[in-house]
């Protein structure tokens, strides 16, 4: 058993950004599928929701379908679909069902479309990959152009190791041991997470329109660094003399 108290954490984030919008922990004990419905209430229509394999279940696929939302999820090799109709690019429509016995019978089978592919130039990469999505149709959203947005998910490991890892300036322990307490050292490094990629973003468009970076283009180590060493600056003011400056009551 741990000294510490272990939570699970599932986030929302921008890809492009690495800002996280939305998150959600509990115990460790605790689902990510679980906590991936306490989060549905932030996808919004016009977004595309990425997500790894173990999500794809007939009652979370729905709930999160009805946000209007755009679904793009990798598929487990075991999970069953049978082709419905072969489209031009290699894709195929399916049906998502809520059960095997729901499968066999083909009741109340949701339709989706599945991508398979391959990444043959690619050391130690996997046989097959597979995804499931709401876009279905090919000339609008071309499954190559879908595989390789899939990708862009690995940005998620990118930012929880900034988190884990970057941010606290070695491997992240929590060391309280109360729940109430493990809340707050969570909620402060999402906090200081979104200030800092809040603050990448202004860097990369500070030099106008026609020269903006992607701020996947920035270091995060770097920012760090640079707000790390600028933090005394900031920080060496008296509370009173501050508020007598603002015209506030300092008592």
């Amino acid at each position: 058993m741990s000294a510490y108290p272990q939570l699970r954490l599932l986030a929302l984030a921008e890809t492009g950004t690495h800002a996280i919008f939305a998150a959600a922990f509990d115990a460790y004990a605790v689902a990510e599928t679980t906590l991936a419905g306490r989060l549905l209430d932030w996808l919004q229509p016009g977004m595309l929701c990425l997500a790894d394999r173990g999500f794809v279940g007939f009652d979370l696929w729905q709930a999160a379908c009805a946000t209007k939302a755009e679904l793009l999820w990798r598929l487990r090799a075991n999970q069953v679909f049978a082709c419905e109709t072969a489209l031009p690019d290699g894709s195929y429509l399916s049906r998502l069902y809520a059960s095997p016995a729901h499968r066999r019978r083909q009741e109340g089978g949701v339709l989706v479309r599945i991508i398979d592919y391959q990444l043959d130039s690619v050391p130690e990469a996997e046989p097959v990959y597979r995804l499931i999505t709401t876009l279905l149709d090919p000339a609008t959203a071309p499954a190559g152009e879908l595989a390789a947005l899939y990708h862009e998910r690995w940005e998620a490991e990118v930012l929880f190791a900034e988190i884990k890892v970057t941010l606290p300036g070695r491997r992240l322990m929590l060391r309280s041991r109360r729940a109430d307490l493990v809340e707050q050292e969570v909620y402060g490094l999402l906090l200081a997470h979104f200030a800092l990629r809040h603050l990448m973003v202004q860097a990369s468009q500070a030099l106008g329109a026609a020269d903006a970076r992607d701020p996947d283009t920035l270091s995060f180590l770097h920012t760090v660094r640079v707000v790390r060493r600028h933090l005394p600056l900031h920080a060496a003011f008296s509370p009173s003399a501050t508020a007598t400056d603002a015209g506030a009551d300092p008592g």
